[in-house]
């Protein structure tokens, strides 16, 4: 493992863990998309399915259910614990926009035709477009809290440092994985103007 991934890791984490502290100090869920949560845990929840079947190290595991925990504890505030505080008006993207195509592009591009193949790569390309509720809710409403701002920088620092992983990772291991890669690609493109908002303002 080397230390972007490491890195990587760690700004996806806190990434999370500051959108949980704003919401449990704040006590509200304001500007925040609920729908790109949910998404989240679909990602992680179809992704580390092979909790049950490969151990690979005690990190590994650990960070797994780490995002897990997370991911569903924030769903819960969200639409549980300060649901009064939720913008369900302005959370309105059309999920099966994303689910759709990319449930099929799933079926269509993996790397082999097995139920948790597909389930890992359903994960990857979900990954790729899940922040995109957020993002249209911020365009909607023309605003962010700072919080939210550092919680989608953090994110897409995480992105930016895996791209820097599969670089090393290609030129180090000569591993390359087609399908990671390129929906990270599209997911960091996603950020860029994000970035430059959050950077210039």
């Amino acid at each position: 493992m080397n230390i972007f991934r490491i890195l990587g890791d760690v700004s996806h984490l806190l990434a999370i863990i500051i959108l949980l502290l704003k919401i449990v100090k704040s006590k509200s869920c304001a500007g925040i998309s609920g729908k790109s949560q949910i998404l989240f845990a679909l990602v992680f929840t179809t992704r580390y399915l092979d909790l049950f079947t490969n151990f690979i190290s005690a990190y590994n595991t650990v960070m797994k259910v780490v995002f897990l925990i997370c991911a569903y504890v924030t769903v819960h505030m969200i639409y549980v614990k300060f649901r009064k505080t939720f913008d369900s008006e302005n959370d309105s993207f059309r999920l099966e926009f994303l689910l759709v195509p990319v449930t099929g592009l799933s079926f269509l591009e993996n790397h082999s035709f097995t139920p948790l193949e597909i389930l890992w790569t359903f994960s990857i390309y979900l990954e790729s477009v899940a922040i995109l509720p957020q993002l249209f809710m911020i365009s909607k409403t023309g605003e962010a809290e700072t919080i939210t701002t550092h919680y989608l920088f953090f994110l897409g620092l995480y992105r930016a440092l895996y791209i820097a992983n599969w670089v090393w990772r290609y030129h180090t291991e000569n591993f390359y994985d087609q399908i990671a890669v390129v929906s990270g690609v599209v997911q960091t493109i996603f950020y860029c103007d994000f970035f430059y908002l959050y950077v210039t303002k």
